[in-house]
C-alpha cells in the first residue's frame, strides 16, 4: 500500500498490556491484544524501544541493539509477534536510537577501559585551559552536556541524560555499525524504522561554545552533514528495500530541511515529525510553563508546514500525541465538558491533512492525562530533573508540581486502560509501573461497548484508504483569520474536500465557498449537519464536505 494511504499506530510497550503480572507491559501482552489492533484497521505499528537497557530513559538508553530486554520478553516472542502482525496485514516499525548509546553499552565500556578504537565512537574532549568544561553546551534534560569520562582528564558529550553518551558520526565505523543494526532487524521481518532525534547527529568535529545569549542547540541541529549521513545510511540499509517506511524525529527542524529529509528523490527518509505545533502552549518557548495554546500560531504552523511540504515534495508524519507529549485532548480540547468531541475534532484535523497520520495508543479511546497529586507518582527522569530545577529557580513546591503535572512525559506513558478495574485498569494482575487514574470513566471495554471515539477513528482511517483526495490531494488553507476555526481545502483531480474544525467550546457560523454549498457531508462528529451557504459548527465540531 502506498505511504499516503497508510495509518500508523504507536505502542509504548511498557504500558500497553502486561501478560505476566510484573506490572510492565511486554511483547506477549501485545500479541494478546492483536484482535483489538486489527479492529482499528491500522497498517503498521511503531514500537518504542524494547532492547536491553538500564531503563534510565525508559529504553532510549540502549545497552544492546541486538537483544530483547528480558523485561519485555524474548527474541522468540518478537518473531512470533512479527509473524502474527504480518498475517494480519500489519507491518512493524522499530525505534532506532543512533544519536547516543547507554554508557552501559559494550562500546562505551570498551572506551572506558582504554580501547582507542572505541574511544573514537564518542565525543571525548579535554577541559579547557582554565579547567572549565569543553563547551558551555546544556543538556536537554538539564545541566551541562558534559560528564567526566571515567578517571581520565577527559569528558564525554551527552545531549540527554548522563547515561546516554553521544555517538560520533564522523567515525565511519559508527555509521557502519548503525547500518548493521538496521540490516539485522530487517532480516527479522521489520519494514519500518523511526529514527530518534536524528537531526542532531551532525555535530562539527571541532566543538565550540555557544555565543552569549544563544542556545547551544543551534550548533548541532540540522547541520548540512546530516543529509549526507542519511543518504549513506539509506544506501547501506533500508534504501535497498523499496517498500520500507522510515520516519525521522526532528528536534527544532526547519521547514526547508524537513522537505530535504523527506523528498523521495533525495533518498533520505520517507517522512518526518516536527514538533512546532506542540509548542504553541509554551510561554516564550519554554516547556515548563502553563498557558493556553495560541490558536492563531497553531493555525499558522499547520498551514505553513502543509503548504511548504506540499510545494517542496516532502512528506509529513501527522500527529498530536506520542510518548513524549502530554495528551493533546488536555492541551487543545476540553476534557471536562467535551472529551469525546474534542478528541474527534483533533483526530479529524490531522487525519484529513496531507501526510501520514500516527495514532498514539489510547487516543482512539480518548485517554487523558493522569490526575496525580504528588511528585512521587512520576518516574520520568526529565520530569524529575525539571521539578528540582523549578524549585531551585524559586518556584514554590505547589507551582513546580503543577508545571510538571501539565507537561510531564509521564502523562502519555500511563498504562493503556483496558477495563474499569480499580488500581490496574485491566493492564496487569500486579502493580502497574505507573498509576492509571481515571479508568472508571475511560477504558477500552466501555469505549467498544458504548463509546463513539474508536468508531470515529475507524471511519477516518477508512476515508484515507478510500478517497484519493484525502490521501493525495493538494492543500489550500481556508479562513486563516477565523478566531476559532481551522479550515482547509484538499483537491485531487475533480474531487474537492473542505474540512472545518472548531477548536472551541462555543458555536460559530462559517460561510462556505460557493463550490461547497449543498456539498455532501463526508464525515462529522455531530449528526444532522446542514451545509447550505453556511454551516453552524457546534462545540468542538468537525465537518468535512465533499464535492465530486
Amino acid at each position: 500500500m502506498q505511504l499516503s494511504k497508510q495509518v500508523i499506530y504507536q505502542i509504548y510497550p511498557k504500558s500497553f498490556y502486561d501478560s505476566n503480572g510484573d506490572g510492565v507491559g511486554d511483547l506477549r501482552g501485545i500479541i494478546a491484544k492483536l484482535p483489538y489492533l486489527t479492529q482499528l484497521n491500522i497498517d503498521m505499528i511503531w514500537f518504542n524501544p524494547f532492547y536491553v537497557s538500564p531503563q534510565n530513559d525508559n529504553g532510549y538508553d540502549i545497552q544492546d541493539y541486538y537483544q530483547i530486554d528480558p523485561l519485555f520478553g524474548t527474541m522468540a516472542d518478537f518473531e512470533e509477534l512479527v509473524q502474527k502482525l504480518k498475517d494480519a496485514g500489519i507491518g512493524v516499525m522499530l525505534d532506532m536510537v543512533f544519536n547516543h548509546t547507554s554508557t552501559a553499552h559494550e562500546w562505551f565500556q570498551k572506551a572506558l577501559a582504554g580501547d582507542p578504537e572505541y574511544q573514537k565512537y564518542y565525543y571525548l574532549r579535554p577541559a579547557k585551559a582554565d579547567g572549565s568544561l569543553p563547551t558551555n553546551w546544556e543538556s536537554k534534560f538539564g545541566g551541562s552536556a558534559w560528564a567526566p569520562f571515567g578517571d581520565t582528564d577527559q569528558y564525554y558529550l551527552h545531549l540527554y541524560d548522563p547515561t546516554q553518551a553521544d555517538l560520533d558520526w564522523h567515525n565511519p565505523a559508527v555509521r557502519q555499525a548503525c547500518a548493521d543494526v538496521i540490516n539485522f532487524w530487517q532480516a527479522k521481518g521489520v519494514q519500518g524504522f523511526r529514527f530518534d532525534v536524528i537531526n542532531v547527529i551532525g555535530k562539527d568535529q571541532k566543538l565550540v561554545d555557544a555565543p552569549p545569549g544563544t542556545q547551544s542547540k543551534l550548533l548541532y541541529t540540522d547541520r548540512p552533514i546530516v543529509h549526507d549521513y542519511l543518504k549513506e545510511l539509506s544506501s547501506a540499509s533500508f534504501g535497498k528495500h523499496k517498500h520500507d517506511v522510515t520516519v525521522g524525529e526532528l528536534s527544532s527542524a526547519t521547514l526547508a530541511n524537513s522537505v530535504a529529509y523527506s523528498r523521495p528523490d533525495d533518498h533520505e527518509l520517507s517522512m518526518v515529525f516536527n514538533f512546532h505545533h506542540l509548542k504553541t502552549d509554551y510561554d516564550h518557548g519554554q516547556k515548563w510553563t502553563d498557558r493556553p495554546f495560541d490558536f492563531q500560531a497553531l493555525k499558522t504552523i499547520i498551514n505553513d508546514w502543509a503548504i511548504g511540504m506540499d510545494a517542496g515534495g516532502g512528506w509529513q508524519a501527522l500527529f498530536w500525541n506520542n510518548h513524549d507529549q502530554p495528551r493533546a485532548v488536555d492541551r487543545f480540547g476540553d476534557v471536562t465538558h467535551y472529551r469525546e468531541k474534542s478528541a474527534e475534532m483533533l483526530a479529524t484535523t490531522i487525519h484529513l491533512l496531507r501526510g501520514t497520520p500516527f495514532i498514539y495508543m489510547g487516543e482512539e479511546i480518548g485517554m487523558t492525562n493522569p490526575k496525580y497529586h504528588q511528585i512521587e507518582d512520576y518516574v520520568d527522569v526529565e520530569s524529575l530533573n525539571a521539578y528540582h530545577k523549578l524549585l531551585k529557580d524559586g518556584h514554590p513546591e505547589r507551582a513546580a508540581f503543577h508545571l510538571v503535572h501539565v507537561k510531564s512525559r509521564d502523562n502519555a506513558r500511563t498504562p493503556m486502560q483496558w477495563t474499569a478495574e480499580p488500581l490496574t485498569a485491566g493492564f496487569t494482575t500486579g502493580t502497574p509501573w505507573l498509576k492509571p487514574t481515571n479508568q472508571d470513566a475511560v477504558n477500552v471495554a466501555n469505549e467498544l461497548a458504548h463509546g463513539e471515539i474508536f468508531n470515529y477513528y475507524q471511519r477516518l482511517i477508512t476515508l484515507r484508504k478510500r478517497y484519493d483526495v484525502v490521501s493525495d490531494g493538494d492543500y489550500e488553507p481556508l479562513l486563516v483569520d477565523h478566531p476559532q476555526v481551522l479550515a482547509y481545502i484538499r483537491k485531487y483531480q475533480q474531487q474537492k474536500l473542505v474540512v472545518l474544525n472548531n477548536f472551541y467550546g462555543r458555536k460559530t457560523t462559517v460561510t462556505l465557498p460557493d463550490e461547497f454549498v449543498n456539498a455532501r457531508v463526508l464525515i462529522s462528529n455531530y449528526q444532522h449537519v446542514v451545509a447550505g451557504k453556511s454551516v453552524i459548527l457546534r462545540p468542538y465540531q468537525s465537518v468535512a464536505l465533499l464535492r465530486d
